[in-house]
C-alpha cells in the first residue's frame, strides 16, 4: 500500500470515530444532564443497582413517634423503621436512613439524597403527579386536637383563631382553602406540637394518627374532630419514573399485608403508644 492510500486510511478511521464519539455524546448527554440531579430518572437506584452497591437509602421521620424517631439509645425506631427494615432485608441489602420533615421529601427523591421514602407519606393527587406512590399500608385523615379546657369540636369554632399545621401536610392542603382560619405553619412535628404546648395556638390540625399517639402522652389534651376531610392513605415514595423499584414494593407490600405483618407492626410499634378507643381498623387497611 502507497503512503498516500495509508495516509487516505487513517484519515477515515479518525473520522469514523469522531462521527461515533460525537452521536454518543449526543445521545447520552440528555440523560447524563438528568442523572446528574434533575428530575429525570437515573437507573441507579433501580433494584438491581441498589443490590449491587450492598445498601438501600430510606428517608425517615426522627422526630415522630411512635412511626419514626430516635429513642433513647440512639436507634431509629417506629412502625415505619420496622416496616423500612424489613424491605431491606427482602433485598438482602443494609438500609441507610436520612432523616427528613414533611416538606422535604419529595424533594429528597428528586435529588437522588434517598431511594424511597417511608415518612409517614399520604398519597394525593398533587404528590402523584412528582413522585410514584406504591400500594398504601395505611389510611388517614385529617384531625384537629385543642386543650380539653377549650375544645374545638368543629370546624367553624375555629374562624378568626390561629391553627396550627406543619408544611406540607395533608392538614394544610385541608385547611388552605378553608375561609376564616389562621394558620401558623411550622417545619417540623416538633416545632408544631411545642407552638401548641406554648399556647400559640387554639388548636393543631395534622394526621390523626399523630394525634391519638400525642394525646396520650399529653392527656390534658384532646382530638376534637377526629376526621375532616378526605380519608387518604399512607404509602412508600419512591422517585417518578423508577418502576423497577416500584414494582418491587408494591409486590412486597402486598406479601407483607397477606402475612399479616402489618398487624404485627401496629401492636409492636402503635398499640403501647394510642389512647382508649383507638383499634387497628382505625389505622390499617385489612
Amino acid at each position: 500500500m502507497s503512503g498516500r492510500k495509508i495516509f487516505n486510511t487513517i484519515i477515515s478511521v479518525i473520522a469514523a470515530v469522531v462521527v461515533l464519539a460525537s452521536a454518543y455524546m449526543g445521545l447520552t448527554k440528555p440523560y447524563l444532564a438528568r442523572s446528574a440531579g434533575g428530575s429525570g430518572w437515573s437507573n441507579n437506584n433501580s433494584v438491581t443497582q441498589i443490590k449491587r452497591r450492598g445498601y438501600i437509602r430510606i428517608g425517615v421521620y426522627g422526630d415522630l413517634p411512635p412511626y419514626g424517631w430516635v429513642n433513647s439509645q440512639g436507634k431509629r425506631v417506629g412502625f415505619d423503621l420496622r416496616l423500612a427494615r424489613e424491605l431491606a432485608k427482602e433485598l438482602g441489602v443494609k438500609p441507610r436512613f436520612t432523616q427528613l420533615n414533611g416538606n422535604n421529601r419529595v424533594d429528597a427523591l428528586n435529588s437522588n439524597k434517598v431511594d424511597m421514602v417511608l415518612a409517614n407519606f399520604t398519597k394525593t393527587p398533587e404528590r402523584a403527579e412528582v413522585a410514584d406512590f406504591a400500594h398504601p399500608y395505611m389510611k388517614v385523615s385529617t384531625g384537629v386536637v385543642s386543650p380539653k379546657s377549650q375544645p374545638i369540636t368543629s370546624e367553624k369554632q375555629l374562624r378568626g383563631k390561629q391553627l396550627i399545621l406543619l408544611k406540607g401536610s395533608t392538614g394544610e392542603n385541608y385547611f388552605a382553602n378553608r375561609p376564616g382560619i389562621k394558620l401558623l405553619r411550622f417545619d417540623s412535628e416538633t416545632q408544631q406540637f411545642n407552638a401548641m404546648k406554648n399556647k400559640r395556638g387554639a388548636a393543631l390540625a395534622d394526621d390523626n394518627s399523630y394525634l391519638y399517639a400525642w394525646i396520650k402522652k399529653n392527656p390534658q389534651y384532646v382530638v376534637g374532630i377526629r376526621s375532616i376531610g378526605p380519608h387518604q392513605f399512607i404509602a412508600p415514595a419512591v422517585k417518578k419514573g423508577n418502576k423497577s423499584l416500584l414494582k418491587w414494593t408494591n409486590k412486597q407490600i402486598n406479601r407483607l399485608t397477606a402475612e399479616g405483618f402489618f398487624k404485627k407492626d401496629y401492636q409492636i410499634e402503635l398499640k403501647p403508644y394510642f389512647g382508649k378507643g383507638i383499634v387497628p381498623s382505625d389505622i390499617l387497611l385489612k
